[in-house]
Parts: structure tokens; C-alpha cells; sequence
């Protein structure tokens, strides 16, 4: 009998893990080929992710989103996970750091509505799934004050994430984006207006083998320290 499509993800993602020496616990990866599965099914439907990219599914939405927990602060509680999309980064993070607690925001909401089924089929108690705007006066009532980790496939500028992540911050927060391309003039940017408030900033290249060795494909991770 041939493998299922999910034991297919769970292979792929198995070896991308291996190969970085990356080993998350087996129920997470089960977890993960899961969701990569729903996501799949689902965009067939809805545009979650770009349909040429349903093939690449596992490296470049799954492992990416789960290994970019290796880079993640251990001393935070809440996440909010801005223009969450199809559920990346933030479901992913929710099932490799179920000590967390995080809410997923899209102001889509078609992809919000498939989000919270994936949350439900996931049995992810940890997570919830907001068709909002964050910059909203009511999203900002609502969680003021809230998290102490916001994170983004980031498609606005890092200098738009925070305008957005201050208010909806703890007084010490960390701003974690993943980004491709040259950063220097948009973290630049951001440092100068909101030096104040920038404790530390890196950037990361998210190198790993075997398909993006010496990062050919330019995928990095920005990850800011801020205090109030």
C-alpha cells in the first residue's frame, strides 16, 4: 500500500530535522505533517499559500517555521503572531512551544476561518484565531499590554511591526521576523525611530541543509529585544 500524503510530509520533514540536527519531540513532527496536510487540502479551496509552493510545503512553511524556534527567547509566555495567513508562523510555534499561549491575527477572513479549523482539528488548546486588524482600536483595547513575543513572516517593513507591536506589548518584548533580502536599510531604519526602546537587535541567516546551504536562498530571521 503506498505511504498516505501526511507520511510523506512526515518523512520529508523528518530528514530536513535530521540533517540540521534538529529533533523535536515525534508527536510534534506527527503535529506538524498534520497540519501540513490540512493547509494542502485546504488551499485547494482557499489561497493560503501560493499554489506552486504546495509542493515545497514542508521546507519552506513547516520546517522553517518550526526550526525558527531554535532562535526563539525560553523566558516568554504569549505570542502574537501578525498576518498569520494560513497559520505560519504561529501554528507551527504553538505545537513546538505548547508552554506558550498565542493569538493568530489575519484580517482576511477566509484564511482566519481555516486557521481556527486548523486549530480545532489540531486539538491546540493554546492557540486562538482573530480576524482582525492589529492596529485597530478595538484589537488594541482588547489585548493592550498583552505579549511579550509578537512574530511575522513579516511582508511589512520591520519599522510597520513595531508602530504595530508597542502598544500591544509588556514593558520587555521581543519582535522576531522572518524576512528575505538585504535588511540593513529597514532594520536601520526602525533602530533610528525607535532607538529608545531597542535593547538588542540580530539578525540571523537561516541556513540549513540540504536544499539552502550558505543561505543561497536568503532567508533570514530579525529578532529585537525592546523595553518600554
Amino acid at each position: 500500500m503506498p505511504p498516505t500524503k501526511q507520511e510523506i510530509y512526515l518523512k520529508e520533514l523528518q530528514n530536513y530535522c535530521w540533517d540540521n540536527g534538529f529533533n523535536p519531540e515525534p508527536m510534534r513532527n506527527e503535529r506538524l505533517a498534520f497540519f501540513a496536510h490540512l493547509v494542502a487540502e485546504k488551499n485547494k479551496t482557499i489561497n493560503l499559500i501560493s499554489r506552486k509552493d504546495v509542493e515545497s510545503i514542508i521546507e519552506n512553511h513547516i520546517f522553517i517555521s518550526a526550526y525558527i524556534t531554535k532562535f526563539l527567547p525560553e523566558k516568554v509566555t504569549r505570542f502574537l503572531d501578525i498576518g498569520t495567513g494560513g497559520g505560519f508562523p504561529g501554528i507551527p510555534l504553538a505545537i513546538m512551544r505548547p508552554e506558550l499561549r498565542g493569538v493568530l491575527a489575519d484580517s482576511t477572513g477566509k484564511k482566519i476561518e481555516a486557521v481556527k479549523e486548523f486549530i480545532d482539528k489540531l486539538k491546540l488548546s493554546n492557540a486562538v484565531a482573530e480576524n482582525a486588524r492589529v492596529e485597530s482600536p478595538e484589537f488594541i483595547e482588547k489585548y493592550r499590554g498583552t505579549f511579550d513575543l509578537i512574530v511575522s513572516r513579516a511582508v511589512v517593513p520591520i519599522i510597520i511591526l513595531f508602530r504595530y507591536a508597542l502598544p500591544l506589548m509588556k514593558e520587555k518584548a521581543f519582535i522576531v521576523a522572518r524576512k528575505g533580502g538585504d535588511l540593513g536599510e529597514e532594520v536601520q531604519k526602525a533602530e533610528l525611530k525607535y532607538k529608545s526602546c531597542i535593547k538588542k537587535s540580530t539578525v540571523y541567516e537561516l541556513a540549513y541543509k540540504p536544499t539552502n546551504i550558505r543561505n543561497k536562498k536568503g532567508k533570514k530571521l530579525v529578532v529585537i529585544e525592546l523595553q518600554k
